[in-house]
Parts: structure tokens; C-alpha cells; sequence
């Protein structure tokens, strides 16, 4: 199962009723014994690392302690972060401000996920962030997956 989600809304309380919905159903998934593949721009920078700027960001919408938490909700229940497999390292970002300029720096946020179940982890041979793609404020993000 794919499910791509997308978390736009700058709007707390909308955000956290659509990943209640999203959860809910993705674990509804799980529990029947589907692999699952969660993707999508989830307008959350889950920790420090994802984000060059965290302290400076701590009170901003996209680092708040509420949306972090749906995040470790989903890898409480037992969903990877397929990126964080393969890569440890700080200054992988897939989201920067272009007002700012902030690509031409690098001071971006790691915003946009790939999540798998662990039935699935073993299958999933790289998670990458292509950051060398222009033409938006986002860049792609890949994941091999073998089966």
C-alpha cells in the first residue's frame, strides 16, 4: 500500500485532524499485516538534524512540539524513516525558503518523508534526497524499493 500525504495547511488544528484520519487508517492497515509505504511533504522538520536552523525555528510552524510528535507517533508504531537508514549526516534538506535565497546557503528543512513499515524495511535498498534537482522550492525525493 502507497499512501502519499500532504500536510499544507499552516493551520494547526486542520493539520492535526487530517494525520488523526491519515493515522487511523494506516494503522488500521498495519495491523491486517500490509507493507506500507507512507510519502509525501509533511511540513515537518522531525529533528534538529532536519533543519539548519532549530533553535531559531523552535516556536515556528513546521518545528513545533505537537507536529514533531506526529512524527514519533508514526515511528512509535513502527514505521522508518527511510532516509535516516542510509544517511546519519546533518545538512540533507528537501524544502528552502526562496524568498531568501536559502538554497544558494543550504539553510533549508528536511520536510518531505518516506515511511515504511517494518515488514517492508528489509526491501528498501536506498532513500535518497535529490537535491541537485532545481525548479521548485522542494526537491524530489527517491526510494528504491526491491521486491
Amino acid at each position: 500500500v502507497i499512501t502519499n500525504l500532504n500536510y499544507k495547511d499552516k493551520n494547526e488544528n486542520k493539520n492535526k485532524k487530517y494525520f488523526e484520519i491519515s493515522y487511523v487508517t494506516v494503522i488500521k492497515l498495519k495491523n491486517k499485516g500490509h507493507k506500507i509505504v507512507i510519502c509525501g511533504d509533511v511540513n515537518t522538520a522531525h529533528k534538529e538534524i532536519d533543519l539548519a536552523r532549530p533553535k531559531e525555528n523552535s516556536n515556528v510552524s513546521g518545528f513545533l512540539p505537537i507536529e514533531r510528535e506526529w512524527i514519533d507517533k508514526l515511528i512509535e508504531n513502527n514505521f522508518i524513516d527511510t532516509f535516516r537508514l542510509f544517511n546519519k549526516e546533518p545538512n540533507n534538506y528537501t524544502w528552502w525558503n526562496m524568498r531568501t535565497r536559502a538554497r544558494d546557503r543550504n539553510v533549508g528543512w528536511r520536510i518531505d518523508y518516506f515511511f515504511v513499515t517494518e515488514n517492508l524495511v528489509n526491501n528498501v535498498q536506498n532513500s535518497s534526497i535529490r537535491s541537485d534537482v532545481m525548479g521548485s522550492d522542494h526537491c524530489p525525493i527517491a526510494i528504491d524499493i526491491d521486491f
